[in-house]
């Protein structure tokens, strides 16, 4: 089956191609939900891929008022379409008085004389309902809805039928005209308007496709400058983004090193925490790091002016003012009361691409999620991290959590599980104090700290301090400083003991040393007694042998008769 596609991204995606070319088409819905619209976006897309000729059949506006309600968006400022699209003004008289039978023959009979005088190969029949009301009843109705559809496939135009539901309806099928709409064209589109909790909500639903496959979930509509936009993502999330090993500064030095360098250039990055945690100032120092980088950095806040933050940010020592003149900032104030949570992510994608962003910085996106945007804002965040990863920017958001479970470790829209990497900011409260605690709790593709490091917001700047632990347990603030002075004062307090105890051993050894020179003296006084005692043993002896000598010689010389016989 040939498809002729609408233009319009998301709907030619459900569609597996746009709408069938050669066949009908129903759009219908209710009021403000875009009928007209997106059946002229669709038109106006056909002239520009081709060139054909194509016609507007207006059974309830003027031709005029049609081109002056579409001039405004982006696809119309060109004037080729319009030129070669011809507006037929079908609208019924007021004071039409019918009398006899009425059908669709004549109006069929100039409209065709038409495409074979133009050579059209698309036509729109707008608010076909407001024709068949004039019709008595159901049959007669049925009987010209044969006549047209038999007459468009004859001619092989790819033809829109637009239509109303009443306001209020759980599905046109209630009403037996619509129903039998349905079935006799070959694609019918649901396009519903409802405001949830003072919220607008837009959303679209193929109800039947024949020859094709199509999404058949339903999926949030938009209506901005651009026209309709259908926010649709497939299973397949083959973004075609560029992967690399680059990194790139959180802008907290002791941060990069617990992420072994940073985030990776292009991660989605989630901070979690409750209220007063330092979500904002996280958010600061890393939009700090990328202007210095000279990255175009945009900064999204829900929360706070620009001005505020400016100043708040200052007193961290994170100085943002002069990145806003430059240029490489910008600060932009939102609030998601204002609209829809996909009114918010257009409007996020046309300022970033706007400034050139490469770090965008969304602070928080867990506003988006705010009362009317709760069935729709998950797929909002979902839809923000692809286009952010398809066009290689760096995505941080920050995610507020319930202040009456601050240790809850979840967010609102479940960005948790398709971030890349996901921090999460809690309290430590002991001893009456409140300490700021950090966690890494994912970081895929790098190794990262699994400690958890207590936050510091100075005069000087943001820090992590390094873990202490006491008794098996980390302490933070107050109960660290105490706990910490006390390990000094111990420490001083032993080191003055050991001193003393150093001091008493060398008094002891002293005391030994001397004693020991003292025996020394004593055994040196003793030897030497005792050589003296030797000496004097000795010298008696020889006094002894010289005196027997000297004796004997006497005696000698005192006998002469001795000394004759000798």
């Amino acid at each position: 089956m040939g498809k002729a596609p609408t233009g319009i991204a998301g709907l030619d995606e459900i569609t597996r191609g746009g709408l069938p070319s050669g066949r009908v088409t129903l759009i219908e819905g209710g009021p403000g939900a875009g009928k007209t619209l997106l059946a002229l976006q669709t038109l106006a897309h056909g002239v520009a891929e081709d060139g054909a000729p194509a016609i507007f059949v207006a059974f309830e506006e003027e031709p005029a008022r049609i081109r002056e309600n579409c001039s405004g968006f982006a696809w119309a400022n060109g004037g080729d379409w319009q030129r070669a699209t011809f507006f037929l003004d079908a609208q019924p008289s007021p004071d039409l008085v019918q009398i006899g039978s009425f059908d669709l023959g004549g109006l069929l009979a100039a409209v065709g004389a038409l495409v074979q005088e133009t050579g059209a190969r698309r036509i729109v029949f707008d608010s076909i309902d407001v024709v068949l009301a004039l019709l008595p009843d159901d049959t007669m109705r049925r009987r010209e809805l044969y006549r047209l559809h038999r007459w468009l496939l004859a001619r092989q135009l790819t033809a829109i039928l637009t239509a109303k539901t009443e306001e209020g309806e759980a599905g046109p099928q209630h009403a037996p005209l619509r129903s039998f709409l349905q079935f006799m064209v070959d694609c019918a589109i649901l396009l519903r308007h409802q405001v949830v909790a003072g919220v607008s909500q837009r959303s679209l639903r193929v109800l039947k496709y024949r020859g094709s496959a199509f999404a058949e979930n339903q999926a949030p509509l938009l209506i901005g400058a651009g026209g309709i936009e259908v926010a649709f993502t497939g299973r397949q999330r083959d973004l075609g983004s560029e992967v690399t090993q680059e990194r790139i500064s959180t802008g907290v030095a002791r941060l990069d090193a617990m992420l072994e360098g940073g985030y990776h250039r292009g991660a989605s990055v989630l901070i979690s925490g409750a209220p007063g945690t330092a979500k904002t100032t996280l958010c600061g120092s890393f939009a700090d790091a990328a202007c210095r980088r000279g990255e175009q950095t945009l900064l999204v806040s829900f929360d706070s002016h620009g001005d505020e933050i400016i100043r708040n940010l200052a007193s961290v020592a994170i100085h943002l003012a002069p990145h806003i003149a430059s240029g490489h900032l910008r600060i932009l104030a939102a609030r998601s009361i204002h609209g829809s949570a996909e009114a918010h992510l257009m409007w996020l994608k046309a300022e970033a691409l706007a400034h050139g962003t490469r770090c965008l910085i969304i602070d928080p996106l867990s506003a988006l999620s705010q009362d009317g945007n709760v069935d729709f804002s998950h797929g909002v965040a979902e839809r923000l991290i692809d286009w952010a990863k398809a066009s290689n920017m760096t995505l941080l958001c920050t995610s507020l959590i319930s202040h009456a479970n601050p240790e809850q470790e979840g967010t609102p829209l479940q960005v948790s599980t398709i971030a890349d990497t996901w921090l999460h900011l809690s309290y430590v409260v002991r001893a009456g104090e409140r300490n700021r605690a950090l966690t890494i709790i994912k970081s895929r593709g790098t190794g990262h700290s699994s400690q958890v490091r207590e936050l510091l917001l100075t005069r000087q700047g943001v820090t992590l301090q390094d873990v202490y632990t006491s008794d098996g347990e980390v302490l933070m603030g107050t109960l660290r400083w105490a706990r910490e002075n006390e390990d000094r004062q111990r420490a001083k307090a032993e080191a003055a003991e050991a001193e003393l105890q150093r001091l008493k051993l060398e008094a002891e050894a002293a005391e030994i040393e001397g004693r020991l020179a003292l025996l020394r003296r004593q055994l040196e006084l003793k030897q030497a007694e005792a050589a003296a005692l030797r000496q004097s043993g000795q010298l008696r002896s020889a006094d002894t042998l010289r005196t027997r000598s000297e004796l004997g010689h006497r005696r000698m010389a005192d006998d002469p008769k001795e000394i004759a016989d000798a």
